[in-house]
């Protein structure tokens, strides 16, 4: 394999009747690292990691894994991918150990390969003390940890996960972000789509947003944050001045109502608007200055609209 993306897709486009859910995706993943895919629902997120691994065919565009074409070598892409989906794919009426061996059976391992292949999988996921346990008896966290190992049977170089941490406490949580940056860390180039903010600024090398069926930003963390403007002040007024705060400052107001978010660019524009809000008589009960956020990135950039994915 050469080439330095492991995974691309160009002018990737997907309708179902007259609903357009991806209009034209170009998507790039350097060998070896995390792109993580953002988006409200019914962005097309999940449709995207469906084409790239071989589950859904596209419209119009291209997809390689590995310098494989989607389209025309899916059993060779299937071999470099493995992918963890949003639902357990595991068997909770078998052991830990005996979901690993009779996939690896299906990976069309061998009896003893499987076998050895499923050690090491529980060692390296931290699941040797429950591997002889019905799944049913695992934590959230444990059986997203071995969702994980399953993908990783036929050790591939690209592992796709989507939305690998729904439903998880921050505990286990944390667990999944540990074992994945081991992946990363081994060389191993992952395209993540979720829906936890923070889980992407921890985790990933860059970050494209999809709305709409479209990218509309791509870069990393650090880019899409001065994108959306240098600082953000926020103002908490007292209740009885929200109606003047509205007039004054129209669209900066928050979902509480109380708050304003606005940008501003040094201390002038500091200056200029606790002023303005002297001057209407506005109570300001707290100040805050906070750089952008990935959620300042998101609510900024999408239209939060959509219903499919």
């Amino acid at each position: 394999m050469t080439g330095r993306y492991m995974i691309e897709a160009r002018g990737l486009r997907k309708s179902y009747g007259d609903l357009s859910v991806l209009t034209s995706v170009d998507l790039s993943v350097e060998r070896g690292t995390m792109l993580a895919l953002l988006g409200p629902n019914g962005a097309g997120k999940t449709t995207t990691v469906r084409i790239m691994s071989t589950l859904l065919g596209a419209d119009g565009g291209t997809v390689t894994i590995g310098g494989h074409d989607v389209a025309g070598a899916p059993r060779a892409v299937r071999r470099m991918i493995g992918l963890t989906g949003q639902d357990t794919a595991v068997d909770g009426l078998l052991t830990g150990r005996e979901n690993l061996v009779m996939m690896g059976r299906l990976f069309h391992l061998g009896r003893s390969a499987a076998r050895r292949r499923a050690d090491e999988l529980l060692e390296q996921f931290r699941l040797v003390a429950a591997a002889d346990r019905p799944i049913r008896t695992y934590s959230g966290g444990m059986r997203r940890r071995l969702d994980l190992a399953v993908s990783l049977l036929n050790s591939p170089p690209v592992l796709f996960l989507d939305e690998p941490t729904t439903g998880l406490d921050p505990t286990s949580r944390l667990e999944v972000w540990d074992t994945i940056r081991n992946l990363m860390a081994a060389g191993t180039t992952v395209l993540l789509t979720t829906q936890y903010l923070e889980e992407a600024d921890q985790l990933a090398d860059r970050i494209a947003l999809i709305d709409t069926g479209r990218v509309v930003a791509e870069g990393t963390a650090h880019d899409l944050k001065r994108q959306v403007g240098a600082e953000r002040a926020e103002l908490s007024l007292a209740a009885r001045d929200v109606a003047a705060a509205r007039e004054l400052f129209p669209g900066d107001l928050l979902d509480d109502d109380r708050t304003l978010s606005v940008p501003v660019h040094g201390p002038g524009d500091i200056r200029e608007l606790l002023n303005r809000a002297a001057e209407k008589g506005l109570t300001v009960e707290r100040f805050a200055l906070h750089e952008p956020t990935l959620d300042d990135v998101f609510r900024i950039l999408t239209t939060h609209r959509g219903d499919k994915k």
